[in-house]
């Protein structure tokens, strides 16, 4: 079992910047991928960066040179450093960790943050 939990979210003005971390409980050594998604009111949920066990990132073309994802092993924490806040990145952002154990993937969720940039 993984418990995800995320943090950092909050009101910004256009133009500013948030760091919101992931900490996944459990293993490290079975995450083999952490996304971060995001749902706007109204609207489906959308990926908006990966980052891989090997470390690799990608990023949706939206968010592309705005916002980064990191990660810190020691502490089994992932980060979305956002800059450049658009109202348009207003949403609840979600963090989902996904684990490989004995050739089986599992899926978790953490229970979303609120990002609402505006002035």
């Amino acid at each position: 079992q993984v418990q995800v939990v995320e943090s950092g979210g909050g009101l910004v003005q256009p133009g500013g910047s948030l760091r919101l971390s992931c900490t996944a409980s459990g293993s490290r050594r079975s995450i083999n991928a952490i996304n971060w998604y995001r749902q706007a009111s109204g609207k489906q949920r959308e990926l908006v960066a990966t980052i891989t066990a090997g470390g690799s990132t990608n990023y949706a073309d939206s968010v592309k040179g705005r916002f980064t994802m990191s990660r810190d092993d020691a502490e089994n924490t992932v980060f979305l450093q956002m800059n450049n806040l658009k109202p348009e990145d207003t949403a609840v952002y979600f963090c989902f960790v996904q684990t490989l154990v004995v050739g089986r993937f599992y899926e978790y969720w953490g229970q979303g943050t609120q990002v609402t940039v505006s002035s």
